[in-house]
């Protein structure tokens, strides 16, 4: 067995595929580690992907703590590798817990850090942190820019639909969209094709992961049955600072690993707190993902990168 020192290890990926949703295959191609959904069309491609992006989460900037000494100088790392990608992403989401404590000085560091990233576009979603005081007000005023409600949009990029939702108000325990946001959704896609792909994100997952630890949205499935006649349906979270993927009828879901420090896996301990890994070992968990869409392909290509 060989390393990839360009993106996650091959022993990275087998300790963090370990309980990966049986309907979701990774293939190693290129020296990049590639996940599809098992039975799509999901040969090499020949052609240039219509649309590329990349996904960042969990930066947890104000976080002090063993687990990581210096969150800055990971996400500072994080931002640097998706600048050193090889080609400008179409946009880069931040899939939320931008900061731990959710103060002005912490959201203006993210801010001052991300404008570092080389591309169009930065969009974000917020984290349970990112609203520890005051119902996501102090997010809003730093990055709620032309969203709606609490936070929530939508935007179009190469023929894809793209949906940034906010499930981290208004929680009781779980995530929680609201009324309003679901009258949303239902309105966004009613007039779009039925062969149109759409990408969700969201911090917490739209699906039951894992309900004792908060691992899932409880009226999510009001939100996703809006979206079962589309034929291509990708949802992208954080929240869990780890890799996991699965498929619930044309929906597939991808959780995000983070910059900050990881958490045990589901149901390992009592409850979801920051891991302590050995000398040298905490790049090894952390990292950003990469996202291409090819015109006539239903599945995405994901592309997982430890921190280098």
């Amino acid at each position: 067995m060989t390393d990839d020192p360009n993106g996650m290890t091959r022993r990275q990926l087998i300790r963090h595929s370990a309980w990966f949703g049986a309907a979701v295959a990774l293939t190693v191609a290129g020296g990049e580690v590639i996940s599809h959904v098992a039975g799509s069309a999901h040969a090499k491609e020949t052609t240039s992907p219509t649309l590329r992006f990349a996904q960042i989460s969990d930066t947890h900037i104000g976080f002090n703590g063993p687990a990581n000494p210096n969150v800055a100088d990971t996400f500072t790392q994080a931002i640097g590798q998706v600048n050193r990608l090889g080609y400008t992403p179409d946009f880069v989401i931040h899939t939320g817990d931008l900061t731990h404590l959710a103060t002005p000085a912490q959201f203006d560091q993210v801010k001052q850090m991300m404008s570092e990233l080389k591309t169009p576009h930065v969009f974000t979603v917020p984290g349970e942190h990112d609203s520890t005081d005051d119902a996501g007000q102090k997010y809003r005023q730093a990055f709620g820019a032309g969203t709606r409600g609490d936070g929530w949009y939508s935007f179009d990029i190469a023929g894809v639909h793209l949906i940034g939702l906010v499930n981290t108000l208004n929680m009781n325990k779980l995530g929680h969209l609201g009324s309003d946001q679901l009258e949303f959704v239902e309105k966004d896609v009613a007039g779009l094709s039925s062969d149109t792909p759409i990408i969700v994100f969201s911090h917490i997952p739209l699906f039951a992961m894992y309900p004792d630890w908060g691992w899932g949205t409880d009226d999510a499935a009001q939100a996703l049955s809006y979206l079962k006649r589309f034929s291509s349906v990708t949802c992208l979270n954080g929240h869990v600072h780890q890799l996991f993927s699965k498929t619930e009828g044309n929906v597939t879901f991808h959780s995000g690993t983070t910059t900050a420090y990881p958490l045990p896996a589901p149901g390992q301990g009592p409850a979801p707190k920051p891991l302590t890994l050995p000398a040298g070992k905490l790049q090894d968990a952390l990292g950003i993902r990469e996202v291409s869409y090819t015109k006539g392909q239903q599945a995405l290509a994901l592309k997982e990168r430890t921190l280098t």
